[in-house]
């Protein structure tokens, strides 16, 4: 039984050592304490990755400081936009309203604003 339990903790040590927490321009997500936020999906041309963009009212000369990121600046990739909106119900946020930007003459994209529990 003490092995058991000693093997467990290893391996959550391990695990907690791995993890990396997500950031917005330097910002971890953890840290970000306002009442609404808004996030899009950002997807490449040719590409089948889609990023997030969260907006909380900082200043961003760049969309790409928008993105959300791991600790080694990497873009985290997520499946869809709901996908980050469901993430995002761990940090206390749930989905307020939803409106369309236009992208370019021809298409829209959904950006969802996130109200603080």
């Amino acid at each position: 039984m003490k092995k058991i339990t000693l093997a467990a903790a290893m391996i959550a040590c391990f695990w907690l050592c791995t993890a990396k927490a997500q950031n917005v321009n330097g910002m971890k997500l953890t840290d970000i304490h306002v009442d609404y936020i808004q996030i899009r999906a950002i997807k490449i041309f040719l590409a089948d990755k889609q990023w997030i963009a969260l907006e909380y009212g900082q200043k961003a000369g760049d969309v790409s400081e928008l993105y959300i990121r791991d600790d080694d600046g990497k873009k985290l990739e997520f499946n869809s936009a709901l996908d980050a909106v469901n993430k995002m119900k761990a940090y206390n946020y749930e989905l307020f309203s939803v409106y369309t930007e236009q992208i370019d003459e021809d298409s829209n994209r959904p950006v969802y604003v996130l109200k603080r529990k």
